[in-house]
């Protein structure tokens, strides 16, 4: 069984995020220790090797399972971070839609329509991801990085480079 990052019991309508190394996965839940999520074929049980498949998926199930079965052994906690942000609708109505969905199959897309905005839309009415969005600006920060490493070096290079042809010209 896995840990939460905080010892809290999840209130229904709480926003869970699952911890599974190279990106979270999210739930609403929905009481008496299930969720409702939105998965992919790397959230299926028993994906395994399958689990980057969610990056070329364009649909996912509406699932209802068990907290417990959906966290396998990685760790969890409560993020309802986006309450400072936004107005929570009401936790029964968040669980009626949630529940409602079960079994609805929808597009996914993993920058556009994944589970983090499946949840959010669920809790706040707007389909939000911040994963997608801080991983767009790591992406933009590290070619910005890229180019000015690249710049630079390629200035270093030029100054040698006319250096060495000045020295020639000069003998």
């Amino acid at each position: 069984m896995a840990s939460t990052l905080y010892d809290e019991k999840p209130e229904l309508g709480d926003l869970i995020e699952i911890f599974r190394g190279t990106y979270q996965h999210w739930a609403v839940y929905v009481g008496e220790g299930f969720v409702v999520h939105l998965s992919p074929p790397s959230e299926v049980a028993g994906a395994g090797a399958n689990r980057f498949m969610s990056v070329v998926a364009d649909q996912a199930v509406v699932s209802k399972d068990e907290l417990w079965s959906v966290v396998g052994d990685s760790e969890w906690n409560i993020n309802n971070s986006l309450d400072k942000k936004y107005e929570p609708r009401r936790p029964d109505d968040i669980v009626r839609e949630a529940c409602a969905m079960v079994g609805h199959v929808l597009p996914y897309c993993v920058f556009s329509q994944n589970c983090e905005h499946f949840a959010n839309e669920l809790r706040y009415g707007k389909a939000e991801c911040r994963q997608v969005r801080e991983a767009g600006l790591m992406v933009l920060v590290s070619g910005v990085v890229v180019a000015v490493v690249g710049g630079i070096v390629g200035g270093i290079m030029y100054f040698f480079h006319s250096r060495k042809k000045q020295n020639k010209n000069n003998q």
